[in-house]
């Protein structure tokens, strides 16, 4: 997502360029395709390929396409014409190692079994067709696919291809229904509550920034931070570190942080040179894996490296900041990705041993943050424990745990937790990666709920810019970012700071704020807010 959004992005865009590919393909081989057959049983339908380059490039459909077109609405033809159009930024390179990793030979094989051949090539075949296109002139699309598929017509089984596309995402679907079914049980009680305090106001201190380079030479990485402080910090607050999502950015929270600083806490935003935007960057040029598996380690490794450098400042710096950082009272506020590593550093473990079982199939019909996951089964180990008993308390915004905590890596988790769901969330489903995971914990724990928010809705605008022209596929896109999730950042930083308060003397001042009450009171008709301490009796079986 060269901010997480886009380049996370590109990589559910190349996913779903895949899955459509099968409807309208994309190429230039010696064997190309010139015609795209659909078969329903013993019926089929031929499209010219001439005939779709035609309506992407005039916006008009030929006759030839009634069959088709006839059936669709005016904005399913809209959305038909931006397909043809949409345009995958992935160089020949980098789709090559992508397709090549298990990962990817896993979708290939999951997607191929919508192509009607003899042979038993599908797999191969959309391979070949998807790193020809992408080497063509124009790129990556699905009208080069079409012309790079190694035969003379690509047949799709119509029956086959719908199953499929289906199933992608299909945990996002199942949260949309498990939504539909519960709305009852969450419809708000009456509820006369009298706040203190407006909990999403900034406070009274000025905040300033100051910028860190740090090197951890044991793990040979060098980790920028940048802390927000202010002259009313004191050690009495705890300090509170953020860790950011997959190809993103230390600023991404930056209004979050700025919140709490102006309330007297210190906040440190660290950036994870092994997983931050500039990494996948490289990634989408070919020049590395968008994450290695060594890189779900290091993350929590350099928040404890970060609070041991804080911990020698703090002992002999001459600086008005010094003697300040709480670096034994600590939360950990992560998004994302950020958000196993929060729940790493708080004593889940990561449970690797059964990866290669669940990873081992249907990776087409999961979301991008379950898939990127599977990424850990390259590590040696079955388990890994990262707690770091410094961290008295950790939030966890749209997290990832469904693969990589196993079934009971949550259980572990040792510290007051909060973890943050949005119920329109394609990248993380909050069924999945957030609702299931909060029930395995037995610590002290709070469940806040977006309904209708979506993945990128937390994150500071100034690291959404990009999300307007992206296409509304099944994995990406559709976001509501900017000023049109103001409401959800108000939400996050009036919880925040609640959550941070709970490790001070103040904590019975704004318990109130972690309160179903609370949430009701803070719900927008756009964006009904909820929080509750335990899973509606019920749910889970639901589920299953």
């Amino acid at each position: 997502m060269g901010r997480r959004g886009k380049n996370l992005s590109l990589i559910a865009g190349c996913l779903s360029a895949l899955t459509l590919s099968q409807f309208f393909g994309l190429n230039t081989s010696a064997q190309a395709a010139d015609t795209v057959v659909v078969r329903y049983g013993l019926f089929a339908e031929s499209v010219p390929l001439a005939d779709l380059q035609t309506a992407a490039t005039t916006g008009e459909f030929p006759r030839s396409l009634d069959w088709l077109t006839k059936r669709l609405s005016k904005e399913q033809r809209r959305s038909l014409l931006g397909t043809l159009r949409m345009r995958v930024p992935l160089n020949v390179v980098t789709l090559s190692r992508l397709l090549n990793t298990q990962i990817g030979t896993t979708i290939l094989n999951d997607l191929s079994t919508a192509l009607a051949r003899k042979d038993k090539a599908g797999a191969n075949a959309l391979r070949a067709a998807l790193v020809l296109g992408a080497n063509s002139p124009q790129g990556l699309s699905v009208l080069s696919f079409i012309a790079a598929y190694p035969s003379q017509r690509l047949e799709i089984n119509l029956p086959q291809a719908v199953t499929v596309m289906g199933s992608l995402n299909n945990d996002f679907w199942r949260t949309q229904q498990l939504m539909l079914s519960l709305s009852p049980q969450l419809a708000p009680q009456a509820s006369q509550i009298n706040l203190p305090f407006d909990p999403s106001q900034p406070g009274k201190a000025n905040v300033q920034v100051e910028n860190w380079n740090l090197n951890d030479q044991k793990h040979n990485r060098k980790i920028p931070v940048d802390i927000y402080w202010s002259t009313a910090a004191e050690s009495t607050k705890p300090l509170i570190v953020f860790t950011h999502g997959l190809g993103s950015v230390r600023t991404e929270l930056r209004y979050l942080a700025e919140h709490l600083a102006s309330h007297g806490y210190i906040v440190a935003a660290i950036e994870h040179p092994g997983s931050n935007q500039n990494h996948v960057n490289l990634a989408l040029k070919g020049k590395t894996r968008i994450v290695e598996p060594q890189e779900f380690l290091n993350r929590p490794q350099d928040i404890s490296f970060v609070l041991d450098e804080f911990t020698k400042y703090n002992q002999t710096a001459k600086t008005p900041l010094a003697g300040r950082i709480a670096t034994d009272n600590v939360m950990v506020v992560g998004y994302s990705f950020g958000g196993a590593t929060a729940l790493a550093l708080a004593g889940g473990e990561f449970q690797t041993a059964g990866l290669k079982q669940t990873c081992r199939n249907q990776l087409a019909s999961l979301s991008v943050g379950t898939t990127i996951q599977c990424i850990a089964q390259e590590l040696p180990e079955s388990s890994y424990q990262l707690r770091d008993n410094r961290v008295k308390q950790v939030m966890a915004l749209s997290p990832t745990t469904s693969r990589i905590f196993g079934e009971t890596g949550l259980t572990k988790v040792q510290v007051p937790t909060l973890i943050l769901a949005s119920s329109a969330d394609k990248s993380t489903p909050a069924l999945t990666e957030q609702v299931i995971g909060f029930s395995k914990i037995s610590a002290p724990k709070w469940l806040a709920g977006v309904i209708g928010g979506t993945h990128l809705s937390v994150k500071d605008p100034s690291t959404t810019l990009d999300q307007a022209d992206q296409p509304n596929t099944a994995l990406s896109g559709g976001e509501i970012v900017g000023e049109q999730a103001a409401d959800v950042r108000k939400f996050v930083k009036a919880i925040a700071l609640a959550m941070a308060a709970q490790l001070t003397p103040e904590a019975d001042t704004y318990q109130v704020f972690l309160t179903p009450d609370y949430a009701q009171a803070a719900s927008t008709p756009v964006f009904p807010f909820r929080i509750v301490r335990d899973i509606p009796p019920g749910l889970i079986s639901m589920e299953k």
